[in-house]
């Protein structure tokens, strides 16, 4: 059995070696065996030494306070205890601690010097909070006092803002009933007093589970809600974003927090985030609410319910919602904005309940819970489908096609209900407009997949025709042409796989463009428009001839730039069709013949879509301007911007980036911020896709102009995952490059390079077998040893890093030899210790060195000479050794040439490598040439 003191003492040596981990850990064994009090005692104080180092006070202050129960005059454990409690912020009571230690020895000037610090703390600390609870006082009655200048007030009100977000203004507000005088500001009316309070209690809240909880508590969630429910889009965004805040707080997210006291307070947070959750899911059927604030219930639900990370087995949360939400949310999607009784909406509200559908469906995670997600549809929409009543069947219609836009698998489940698809048909033939409209877009939207296009082709495209040739209503009109246009994209890019004659679909393409321009058509109905190019620019003759048609391009980058967000999806599919940036199968040359022997289809190439084409293609669009919408459309703060909408925004940047010449425009216009998040968020590919678009940029660009101010660190972690196996050649190429150009930036950038642990993939890449790759990772190592750290892992023993840069200056790859003799000529004139190193590391190193003191290239060359005078310098044996070597000729060779503009800064260093060797008294001074 292990023995405490024996443990103590462990403890103690670990210490003393500054290893605090492992002494917490000996100091816990032994206080576990211990039963001596007064050993106890010494334990609890010695760990408390230990949290102190590890920066964990509250740790550090119990530990000191267990140590004070059992020896109250244990002065080292006193002092420990108020050195946690200062850092804690807890000063009063730190100078309490203080005192008694200066009672106790009162000559001890330590003590003495803390308390002076302490005092002068604590009044600093109680002028600012005076000077703020008087500040806070004034803001208050300046906002309060309906005769106050509105200049006054409207800075007040700014200043308000600013001191909610610094925790002691927040604090200082809290602790002066300042949340019932925010609420009486929100109870004015006035439009700017509302967001100025509604923004002090965002910041209040941030960061700090406790006050976030009070004031939800104070205010009431019935309120909040209340609040977000007006039709002022501003203040509906600011409470949804003080919701948003209060249940990061809630769930533990957002910035971590040390507040003392609060970390012993047990918070039920569970209760408050279910009633938080029912409250929204009742706003989304409720007609008080306006559409903004429906959009933002929403908004709140898709961000919050689904889980973040699939890993975590928890969905408790979506099983909740399906349970007491999803008839809720069927209904929204199930309104028809033309009909009398409809609940208020934007243009974004459906699609956005649609993607709440599909993110609930797709955090199932298990077939029971989906066949009951299923039924609850299923039920509803039986529920709603009449015979007698063509209202209620509508609006049962209306939600299959919502279900359609989300999760697909289960509205394709839904279509195969008994009287669905006939009903459908049955409403595209009716003579109400109303029903022409839904039934048009709900085949719209079921025809997604080719068999179930073709099983529509068969019997909807003779209704669509129909419609489309007897309607005048332009709204329907533009449907049914995008319903013949997606039934004529089933074949996709296959040219041998066209559904209609040969003309027709740029037919239709035509008129859509036509539509697409014409501005006396409602928004609404023109983004239908532009959803029928989404899928006729499938075909590369309706590509070729929408690039050519620059006010249809320019109407469609308007569009985007709208607040209807739900054209987003339709203007990034057109654009990945036009740029050509979707995925294509290599067709292997045995197996096409091996399926035209046995009849099979072979997808064909359409001519237009050849790599000429395409650039012609991408030429068009920069010059139209579609950076600028693309930036626009990254910018869109809602769920529609799913991750495959995102994952399409960044196919069509990377096309774009594919001419270096074409970068800088990019840049100009945005094209850089924009990529950042979209490498950072969204599918997989979506993020290798941006990542790699950002690659191409960074290793081109100036960072400072491409990524201004911090922007440049945020780009280092995306360049990083591209240094990956299962990434193609040309991805971890343009990543080494762009690290390459960061890395001879500053500093702080090679720092942030190494933090995200970036050195064993480069140097991995310096082991290549591939020419480029090898050279851009040793360039890029070369940037990187200025910095100390990536110094010292050079010095640490134990590894190879030195030895392959030395073997890197022997290659015959002269650009290799460049970037590698330039890292050992940093090296080497940083770190003495590697010049003893480097002639141990291989037996080759002076043949090496003599070929790079001898080379062609003047630029290897003159390194090689850098580093034969970085080893002489050294160290006088180091230098004696390479005397005696043929180094001596060489460098005696080249100090003997004649000065040369262009080679005197190799000549000047050689004559630099003897002068150092007389100065040692080595060899003989010669006279000069």
């Amino acid at each position: 059995m292990e023995d405490p003191i024996q443990l103590k003492e462990e403890g103690n040596k670990h210490f003393q070696a500054s290893d605090y981990e492992k002494a917490v850990q000996s100091y816990t064994r032994a206080l576990k065996l211990s039963k001596d009090k007064a050993l106890q005692a010494v334990l609890y104080r010695n760990r408390a030494a230990c949290f102190l180092r590890k920066e964990e006070y509250a740790k550090a202050a119990s530990d000191a306070s267990r140590a004070l129960d059992i020896n109250t005059s244990d002065i080292k454990a006193l002092y420990r205890r108020s050195q946690a409690l200062e850092k804690l912020g807890k000063l009063d009571q730190a100078f309490k601690d203080a005192q008694k230690c200066a009672t106790i020895e009162p000559h001890n000037r330590s003590f003495q010097e803390t308390l002076r610090r302490l005092g002068a703390n604590i009044q600093e600390k109680l002028h600012i909070q005076f000077s703020t609870d008087l500040r806070v006082q004034k803001m208050f009655e300046i906002l309060l006092d309906e005769n106050s200048e509105k200049e006054k007030r409207e800075k007040a009100a700014n200043n308000l803002i600013v001191l909610g977000r610094e925790e002691a203004g927040a604090e200082r507000i809290f602790q002066n009933n300042g949340v019932s005088l925010l609420l009486q500001l929100i109870e004015t009316k006035d439009p700017e007093l509302i967001l100025a309070a509604v923004r002090t209690l965002s910041g209040m809240c941030t960061g700090h589970k406790a006050r976030a909880t009070a004031i939800l508590h104070h205010l009431g969630i019935d309120n909040i809600c209340m609040w977000m429910s007006v039709s002022h889009e501003e203040i509906s965004l600011a409470v949804c974003s003080l919701l948003q805040t209060i249940s990061d707080c809630l769930l533990g997210q957002g910035k971590e927090e040390h507040h003392g006291k609060e970390e012993a307070v047990v918070l039920d947070t569970k209760k408050d985030l279910r009633m938080i959750t029912m409250r929204l899911l009742d706003m989304l059927v409720s007609k008080k609410v306006s559409g903004q604030g429906r959009d933002q219930a929403l908004n709140l639900l898709n961000k919050n319910i689904p889980r973040k990370d699939l890993k975590d087995h928890d969905n408790s949360r979506t099983i909740f919602v399906i349970d007491n939400g999803l008839k809720k949310i069927l209904k929204v999607v199930g309104q028809i904005p033309e009909m009398p009784d409809c609940l208020p909406l934007t243009e974004n509200t459906q699609l956005t309940a649609s993607v709440l559908l599909s993110k609930l469906y797709d955090d199932l995670r298990c077939d029971p819970e989906r066949d009951n997600y299923r039924v609850i549809c299923e039920d509803y929409i039986k529920s709603k489908i009449d015979p007698q009543n063509m209202d209620k069947t509508l609006h049962a219609i209306q939600m299959v096609s919502g279900v359609l836009q989300g999760p697909f698998d289960l509205g394709n489940k839904l279509l195969g209900m008994k009287g669905v698809m006939e009903m459908m048909v049955a409403l595209c033939g009716s003579e109400r407009e109303i029903d022409q409209l839904v039934a048009v877009e709900a085949l719209i939207h079921a025809s997604t997949k080719l068999s179930r296009a073709t099983f529509i082709i068969s019997n909807g495209v003779t209704l669509l025709k129909e419609i489309y040739k007897k309607t005048k209503n332009e709204k329907i009109k533009i449907r049914a042409l995008v319903g013949l246009c997606k039934l004529g994209s089933a074949g996709g890019t296959d040219y041998g796989l066209r559904q209609f004659a040969e003309g027709s679909t740029e037919k239709l393409a035509k008129q859509c463009r036509k539509w697409l321009c014409n501005t006396s058509i409602d928004a609404r109905t023109r983004k239908w428009a532009v959803e029928g190019l989404a899928y006729l620019t499938l075909d590369a003759d309706v590509k070729d001839d929408f690039v050519e048609d620059e006010p249809a391009l320019q109407a469609m980058f308007e569009l985007a730039k709208t607040s209807d967000k739900t054209i987003l999806y339709s203007v990034a599919s057109a654009l990945v069709n036009c740029t050509n940036s979707y995925d294509t199968k290599e067709l292997v040359p045995e197996l096409v013949q091996l399926a035209r022997f046995s009849k099979q289809h072979v997808p064909e190439e359409h001519p237009k879509d050849k790599k000429d084409f395409v650039v012609k293609r991408v030429k068009r669009l920069l010059k139209a301007g579609v950076v600028s919408a693309l930036t626009c459309m990254v910018k869109a703060d809602s769920a529609i911007l799913t991750d495959q909408s995102k994952e399409l925004i960044a196919r069509v940047f990377l096309a774009l980036c594919e001419d270096p010449k074409d970068r800088g425009t990019i840049v100009a216009q945005g094209g850089g911020k924009a990529l950042i998040p979209l490498a950072v968020e969204g599918t997989e590919v979506g993020k290798i896709k941006a990542s790699h678009a950002l690659a191409k940029i960074a290793a081109i660009s100036n960072p400072d102009i491409a990524f201004p101010g911090e922007r440049v660190y945020e780009v280092v972690r995306p360049l990083i995952s591209l240094l990956n196996t299962e990434r193609d050649g040309l991805q971890n190429y343009e990543a080494l490059l762009g690290l390459t150009n960061f890395s001879g930036r500053s500093d702080k950038l090679r720092m942030k390079i190494v933090k995200e642990r970036a050195l064993p993939d480069i140097e991995n890449y310096m082991f290549e077998n591939h020419d480029q790759l090898r050279q851009a990772a040793t360039e890029c190592m070369c940037n990187l040893v200025v910095n100390k750290e990536v110094q010292e892992r050079f010095v640490a023993d134990g590894n190879d890093r030195l030895k392959l840069v030395v073997l890197l200056c022997g290659e015959d790859d002269e650009k290799v030899q460049v970037a590698a003799a330039g890292a050992l000529a940093m090296l080497t004139a940083a770190q003495k210790k590697l010049c003893s190193k480097l002639t141990e590391v291989t037996t080759q190193w002076l043949e090496i060195l003599q070929r790079l003191c001898l080379h062609d290239n003047m630029e290897v060359q003159h390194r090689g000479l850098v580093i034969a005078f970085n080893l002489i310098s050294a160290d006088k044996e180091l230098a004696k050794k390479l005397v005696e070597t043929e180094l001596l000729e060489i460098l005696t060779y080249i100090s003997k040439k004649e000065d040369d503009p262009k080679k005197q800064h190799i000549i000047n260093a050689a004559r630099d490598c003897l002068t150092k060797c007389m100065d040692y008294g080595l060899i003989k001074p010669l006279s000069q040439p």
